[in-house]
């Protein structure tokens, strides 16, 4: 491992452990870790290996990322309070955050060692997995899948809090009151 994948993955816990603290949903929040991701992205994934099982690991490790980031985004507190969407990572969210990071970075640390060298060399050439750049993909993948989705969900229960909270002041094209119930302050979804 490098100095940057030391870095990278202390940034991404980092921004986990901050929403300890409950936080206003802004831009912000989600445009950070996009970014890195983004970054990431630039510097690691240079080839998309397609050959024997390559594909089966990469879609694998990318839906166990896909699956942690929906449970994490749902176990993330989100409400509504004064006028804005507010969010506060609970322990179980971070749990999972921490898990999965955990995973990849033992997985990585396990993998440069000579032990882990062999097994994965042996692992790779009994499943048909092609090319080490096979799991580089997987694991940054994995990542991405539970960075998105994570954000996904919370952006998307966000919303439903907005429309649900700054429904109520607004009408229908037919000039009638809308369906929607009036404001609620410090409701969650």
């Amino acid at each position: 491992m490098t100095l940057t994948d030391w870095i990278i993955d202390i940034l991404l816990l980092l921004i986990v452990f901050r929403q300890f603290r409950e936080e206003r949903l802004t831009a912000r929040t989600v445009l950070l870790p996009l970014g890195i991701i983004g970054w990431t992205g630039y510097n690691y994934l240079h080839s998309f290996p397609t050959r024997g099982n390559d594909v089966t690991l990469i879609a694998v490790f990318a839906g166990v990322g896909i699956v942690f980031g929906l449970v994490s985004g749902l176990l993330t507190r989100v409400r509504y309070a004064e006028g804005h969407v507010r969010i506060k990572a609970t322990v179980s969210a971070a749990a999972l955050w921490v898990i999965c990071m955990g995973f990849r970075l033992g997985f990585t640390i396990w993998s440069s060692h000579s032990s882990g060298q062999a097994h994965l060399a042996h692992f790779s050439v009994t499943h048909d997995i092609t090319s080490g750049q096979a799991w580089v993909v997987a694991l940054v993948l994995m990542a991405f899948g539970e960075v998105v989705v994570r954000l996904g969900t919370i952006v998307a229960r966000g919303g439903l809090l907005m429309a649900r909270n700054n429904g109520g002041n607004r009408n229908d094209r037919a000039g009638s009151p809308s369906a929607v119930p009036a404001p609620r302050p410090d409701t969650y979804v």
